[in-house]
């Protein structure tokens, strides 16, 4: 999650066409709202941070790119913990929040509820997904996470997220909880299929 300079935002708001009919976004930065990291994007300039802004559904639910040059970045911090950002999430996840921070405590998320504590937006609807993220140094880390099948088993919302390895790997959960001996990776340049055994060498 990235913290912008609030001298530096207007001039790249104005750089980005699809954001100039939404008034709103104008004091989101004073506000202090971060927008997201993403991937580089052919359309981004050398050298420039590659950033993302996901709007909630009140100001159209579009997701905008960004690129800011590094010196317009304040600070940067990893997704906010599930622990803190409970107290924006429906009364109906709340025993589901509490049983899984009774597995990882550690647990981190993304998406909605994320957006919606983050910001104090409206982002949480009827469909939302409850998106999490374990930092995992091993396989036996990695394992701790079965138990996120009986939690599942039992969620109103649909559980989604990965963990991340310490060579920056992300390998959704339930890509793990499969017994398929090659899974889907998600690194900086992209996915990749990389086989079980190689996941934590």
């Amino acid at each position: 999650m990235v913290r912008l300079d609030p001298a530096r935002w207007p001039e790249i708001l104005a750089s980005q066409s699809a954001a100039r009919g939404i008034p709103d976004l104008s004091g989101w930065i004073d506000a202090g709202r971060p927008l997201v990291a993403r991937r580089a994007a052919c359309g981004d300039g050398a050298g420039l941070v590659p950033l993302g802004l996901p709007l909630p559904p009140s100001l159209g639910k579009q997701r905008l790119a960004f690129a800011v040059v590094p010196d317009a970045i304040l600070s940067d911090a990893p997704p906010p913990s599930l622990a803190d950002a409970l107290q924006r999430a429906p009364a109906s996840w709340q025993p589901t929040i509490a049983a899984i921070l009774a597995l990882a405590p550690e647990t981190r998320c993304f998406g909605s509820l994320a957006w919606e504590y983050l910001t104090g937006l409206p982002y949480l609807s009827a469909t939302s997904d409850l998106d999490l993220i374990w930092p995992v140094a091993d396989a036996a880390g990695a394992a701790r996470l079965a138990s996120l099948a009986q939690i599942d088993a039992a969620t109103p919302m649909r559980l989604d997220g990965e963990f991340v390895t310490a060579t920056g790997l992300a390998i959704p959960w339930r890509e793990w909880a499969s017994d398929a001996p090659e899974l889907l990776a998600k690194a900086r340049d992209g996915n990749c299929l990389i086989a079980r055994a190689a996941v934590f060498t």
